[in-house]
């Protein structure tokens, strides 16, 4: 660049002194509207070269401004998503952190200058929902079906997510639309069985939840614990729904039909029990009950027993009689015993088993039976010992 100066200034320079050192330097001759113009070769020579020289500086000056004005507007354009990236990890680190709050607002606000919408709403949502504010967490989702939320648009995922946020916030219309709208996955995606399964029992289509718990046990990823807690809310809610809007006999034939496996099942059987106790449907009862007691060995039915309310329990009280007359001191039958009496309300027989329970050499009692024990003594108008029963609670 230094050598292209120095050779345009020597260039100029002889232009200039040309003139002085040629006798004869020729002349051009222009007309223009009566007048005549002359200028020497040089002169003329001069003028285009420097005409010249200054648009090529204009030319540099002008691309050199697009490229500066060009740099600006991209960072002027991309500095509002900058920013939303910045605030919008800051709002990850927030939620991460519990501050909902934080959360919620950074989410809201870089949604969109992030190019984040969809999980912006997503956990802007959530995170209102964590603060129990409905209204907000309604306003997001809203936002969210606005975009779209679907697995063309997004990801199972954050339709999954959307579905529990519709269950929590008590939307079931919305979540059942979600879900059937998704449905194929149901059977290849665990995830969305089980919100299915909890959004059927909110529903209260317990027999359609009793259905859905076949395909449930075959996935590996529900745990048992998960799965017994469903078959007990399902399972209970359905033979109530049958005997309460049907009769007993259609519950009978619900429960017959069921299978063999599934009547194996302690918890079914259980919930089938309760709604039997509850509606003094006495025969079907004793006749799953009976021997179970006859038999005495399943220690853990025994024991759920006691929540049963038995109100004709005469025969069961009849076998546990005749098992504590083999071992008069055996906790597990003088705690059925005195259960039994209670559910029946014989207050005399209850208060007798409880005090030969809780006087036993080694302690055989729980809560349940303090518990039980102290509403016996209220029931008999003995109060300071009911307290001092209540004070045995751990």
């Amino acid at each position: 660049m230094k050598k292209l100066g120095v050779l345009l200034l020597i260039f100029f320079t002889f232009i200039a002194f040309a003139p002085m050192l040629i006798d004869d330097p020729g002349y051009i001759s222009i007309a223009m509207g009566g007048m005549i113009y002359e200028l020497t070769m040089y002169t003329a020579m001069f003028w285009i070269l420097f005409v010249f020289l200054i648009l090529i500086l204009l030319f540099i000056l002008l691309r050199g401004g697009f490229r500066f004005s060009l740099g600006t507007w991209n960072k002027l354009a991309f500095a509002s998503k900058r920013r939303g990236v910045k605030d919008f990890e800051k709002a990850v680190a927030a939620y991460i952190l519990e501050d909902y709050v934080q959360a919620e607002h950074l989410f809201a606000k870089s949604a969109e200058p992030a190019q984040q919408q969809r999980v912006g709403y997503l956990l802007a949502s959530s995170a209102a929902s964590k603060q129990a504010l409905r209204s907000n967490t309604q306003h997001y989702l809203g936002l969210l079906d606005s975009i779209g939320n679907n697995v063309k648009n997004g990801n199972l995922e954050s339709v999954l997510v959307t579905i529990k946020l519709y269950i929590e916030q008590g939307d079931s219309e919305k979540a059942r639309a979600l879900i059937d709208e998704h449905h194929k996955f149901i059977g290849h995606d665990a995830r969305l069985l089980s919100l299915d399964i909890d959004l059927m029992l909110i529903e209260k289509r317990f027999i359609a939840a009793v259905e859905s718990l076949v395909l449930a046990r075959k996935q590996k990823t529900i745990t048992e614990k998960t799965i017994k807690k469903w078959e007990e809310t399902a399972f209970y809610g359905a033979f109530n729904q049958l005997v309460l809007e049907k009769n007993a006999e259609e519950l009978s034939r619900y429960w017959n039909n069921l299978s063999s496996k599934v009547k194996q099942r302690e918890v079914v059987v259980m919930a089938y029990c309760k709604v039997l106790a509850e509606q003094s449907i006495i025969q079907p009862l004793n006749k799953i009950l009976l021997p179970v007691v006859k038999k005495g060995t399943d220690k853990t039915f025994l024991q759920q027993m006691r929540s049963l309310p038995l109100r004709a329990a005469d025969e069961l009280i009849a076998v546990v009689q005749k098992h504590l007359q083999k071992d008069p001191q055996n906790g597990t039958w003088l705690s059925c015993l005195a259960h039994l009496a209670v559910s029946s309300k014989q207050w005399d027989m209850a208060e007798k088993a409880f005090n030969s329970l809780v006087n036993l050499g080694e302690i055989q009692y729980d809560n349940v039976d303090l518990i039980a024990f102290a509403k016996v003594l209220q029931q008999r108008q003995q109060f300071e010992k009911a307290a001092q029963v209540y004070a045995k609670l751990h």
